[in-house]
């Protein structure tokens, strides 16, 4: 009989976690067969010598913050995720979708890193040097102080950092480097460790800020290991649908700043650009209000986005009627199907096809939004359409009341900075931003008044008064 300090112990490859038994799922990462065997029982306590010391503990009050104060990229969204700008030696990881933008925009920050007369190193793993030229001539990025290496060896990578002795690496990709002292493909395990662990090091002893390309699996996750997350300092997510012009990118971990910050740029033939105010990506221009559409405003991270719901509702041909939705959830929008055929007294929709979408491929799936769908719905049934300059931001729950939802306040003063002179918003919402008559709702039989009346719309709504003044109401009919 194995005595127990001579059983095996088993850890995962990808995180580290470990455990007495092999097990063909980490417990920890929830990754498959990478629980692998490491030798038997717990390994005898090592100690090391005590040496001399280099650099002694100074009071942390006499500690230099200067070499830790952010620098701009010259991209200000990206400034405004990474919380300010760039670190001196840090190291930032984005990771996103292939084609969505993740080179273009990590080669517009090197070219103008370098027309600030800064030494920049931009490798890459994926594509040949000529191919990069090429996009850099069609988004304007040439420099003098800009470098440009085809590199997949570690080596050779870390002799062109002792050439070029550059303040800014951007690695294109970080899965397609590896190291000659390892076995293994580049992408594996070990050599994305190895890499990862090696930049880093160079990083940081050399001050220089360091942008990692990372891919991503089919569920959207960054491929790897899970410590190459660990390692970086910050996790950037790039998202994006090719077939829009909105792209996001998304703080998930950040040492230096926070990480409920959202950056929108806009990907065109010229390159990519910031988008200070990327509302009107999101909004249909025209002059008179249309049945079945409704404004709201939705917060990514921190940042209030006006948004448009738009709904159509047909004659249905089939015993099943269809239910299409796109850039909002399937079950959200059936919930506001009930509870509007419920509590709201509207029973055409059942027997319709409906179809809601919105507008400019955003993606809507917070609760706030629930108001505006329900609206939406209802406009679109009774073919009335809602007022004009109007939003609705609000949680609409199955007992048909409306509830709070966070930043109340900013999404209001997002709307009236936008021009917007009329909202609906649950009860207690706080202050009214200057410009904005604001009709605060305690169910959705309430919302549903503001619907004008007249071709069978009035019959579309049942409930009391608004909670403010009732003028107000009127005041949203005109």
């Amino acid at each position: 009989m194995a005595r127990k300090a001579d059983r095996p112990s088993y850890r995962c490859s990808e995180c580290g976690w470990t455990t007495v038994k092999w097990l063909g799922r980490c417990s920890e990462c929830q990754a498959w067969g990478t629980v692998e065997e490491v030798g038997g029982g717990t390994a005898a306590v090592r100690t090391t010598a005590a040496t001399r010391v280099a650099k002694p503990a100074v009071p942390i009050g006499q500690v230099d913050t200067r070499r830790a104060s952010a620098r701009s990229t010259g991209v200000p969204e990206l400034d405004r995720v990474l919380g300010g700008g760039l670190v001196p030696g840090a190291v930032v990881l984005l990771a996103g979708e292939p084609g969505v933008g993740k080179s273009t925009l990590l080669l517009d920050v090197a070219a103008k890193a370098a027309s600030a007369q800064t030494p920049t190193l931009y490798v890459t793993g994926e594509e040949s040097a000529g191919q990069v030229r090429l996009r850099a001539d069609r988004i304007n990025a040439i420099d003098d102080h800009l470098y440009l290496a085809a590199e997949t060896d570690l080596s050779a990578v870390l002799g062109q950092l002792d050439v070029v002795k550059p303040a800014l690496l951007v690695m294109d990709s970080v899965q397609t480097v590896a190291s000659p002292e390892l076995d293994g493909a580049p992408g594996g395990v070990a050599q994305v460790r190895e890499v990862a662990a090696a930049l880093i090091r160079e990083s940081k002893e050399r001050g220089m800020a360091t942008l990692l390309v990372g891919h991503v699996t089919k569920d959207g996750s960054i491929a790897g290991p899970r410590l190459l997350e660990h390692l970086v300092d910050v996790v950037l997510h790039f998202e994006g649908d090719r077939h829009n012009r909105l792209r996001l990118v998304r703080g998930v971990k950040n040492r230096y700043g926070a990480t409920d910050e959202v950056g929108c740029f806009e990907l065109h033939d010229a390159g990519i650009t910031s988008l200070a105010d990327p509302s009107g990506l999101f909004l249909t221009r025209r002059s008179e209000p249309v049945p079945g559409t409704c404004l709201t405003v939705a917060l990514e991270g921190r940042r209030p986005l006006v948004a448009e719901v738009q709904s159509l509702t047909v004659d249905s041909q089939i015993p099943s009627p269809r239910r299409t939705t796109s850039g909002l959830e399937t079950s959200r929008v059936s919930m506001m199907l009930a509870v509007l055929e419920q509590r709201g007294r509207i029973t055409a929709l059942g027997k319709n096809d409906i179809y809601t979408a919105t507008v400019g491929g955003v993606r809507l799936t917070e609760p706030a939004a629930d108001l505006a769908v329900a609206l939406a719905l209802a406009s679109a049934a009774s073919d009335v359409p809602l007022p004009k300059n109007l939003v609705a931001v609000g949680e609409v729950g199955l007992a048909g009341e409306v509830r709070r939802v966070t930043g109340v306040q900013r999404r209001l003063a997002e709307a009236a900075r936008l021009g917007f002179t009329h909202a609906l918003a649950p009860a207690d919402s706080g202050e009214t931003p200057p410009g904005m008559r604001v009709l605060e709702v305690a169910d959705i039989g309430e919302a549903l008044r503001v619907l004008p009346t007249g071709r069978g719309a009035a019959r579309a709504a049942r409930g009391g008064t608004g909670r403010r003044e009732s003028g107000q109401a009127e005041e949203s009919r005109r």
